[in-house]
């Protein structure tokens, strides 16, 4: 998408939500913002995540086909995602996963997300299990803690030569591995995320080093994506995230979330998803990142109490 076309339909669809999602609404309305003013991109506020955890945040005019949910650390209230039309979410990450990998067809795909698959209405499991379909090859499949029954298939993909995808959560992986680590070079492993209170937070480098070592693989992959949007970026062989043509990251700063950072700053991550036309397309998240000029960026962990530290203007 060229620039000037996701500028124009990024406004459009702000002047949309602006009217039609009641929760954004009423947060341009705490903020003193009139949505007639904003011309540009960077003068649009972006919905605080964490009001996805205490508001219905959604303008569909007929009820959601489906309800997304987040991971939540104990005592903490999952976030929920309404989306009015699951063949959007369902276009959107399969054009993003086609654009870093190819067709899903040409691969197995394997999964080892034990935290999401323990719960209901996980996005993640969901885009999995639609890549698996589409792949439509026998040997896909889910695994909690199986590790035996995962070694045992991955070593039977490696002396077929099959092409092979696994997803897993990071924790999972680590775990695994120092159970099982094997030598499987061609294995293409895309780790979806942090340790989820399970151990001590790893850098992503030194996460892949030791995914490296354990696998025997050189192609180990990073998936960015959450349940609050319906496009996921992708950062290939341990290299910096690639948005997806209707994604756009941006930086504000930490101690003022209405300032944006210029390139190579330090702060915290603004997303807009443009496949969020039927809930909010601009997200002020928890995570601390970098924005560089080619437009890739990185993700540098959260944002420090960021749970107290989030606007609460509509919490009340």
């Amino acid at each position: 998408m060229h620039k000037s076309d996701f500028c124009r339909t990024a406004l459009e669809i702000f002047r949309f939500q602006a009217q039609q999602c009641k929760v954004y609404r009423s947060y341009l309305e705490l903020i003193g913002i009139d949505p007639t003013s904003i011309t540009e991109i960077k003068q649009i506020p972006f919905l605080p995540i964490e009001l996805f955890k205490t508001h219905t945040v959604y303008c569909g005019a007929l009820p959601p086909q489906h309800i997304f949910t987040s991971s939540a650390t104990s005592g903490m209230h999952p976030a929920q995602h309404h989306v009015a039309d699951l063949s959007r979410y369902q276009e959107s990450f399969s054009n993003c996963f086609r654009q870093f990998f190819g067709p899903p067809e040409q691969y197995v795909i394997l999964a080892l997300l034990p935290s999401y698959l323990e719960r209901s209405n996980s996005s993640l499991v969901y885009m999995v299990s639609q890549l698996m379909e589409q792949s439509g090859a026998l040997d896909n499949g889910f695994y909690l803690y199986n590790h035996q029954e995962l070694y045992d298939h991955l070593c039977i993909l490696r002396t077929r030569q099959t092409p092979t995808i696994l997803f897993g959560v990071s924790f999972a992986l680590l775990d695994f591995i120092q159970a099982h680590p094997l030598s499987f070079s061609e294995l293409q492993v895309i780790e979806t995320g942090g340790m989820k209170g399970r151990g001590i937070e790893l850098s992503r480098a030194d996460l892949h080093q030791k995914l490296r070592w354990g696998f025997g693989t050189p192609h180990i992959h990073s998936e960015y994506g959450m349940a609050e949007l319906l496009s996921q970026a992708y950062a290939i062989n341990g290299g910096r995230f690639v948005a997806p043509p209707q994604m756009q990251v941006l930086i504000r700063d930490l101690h003022d979330p209405f300032y944006l950072l210029p390139y190579g700053q330090k702060g915290g991550v603004n997303i807009i998803d443009l496949d969020n036309y039927y809930s909010c397309s601009f997200i002020e998240t928890q995570d601390l990142g970098v924005l560089h000029p080619d437009q890739n960026f990185e993700i540098l962990g959260r944002i420090p109490f960021s749970e107290l530290r989030g606007c609460n203007l509509l919490l009340d």
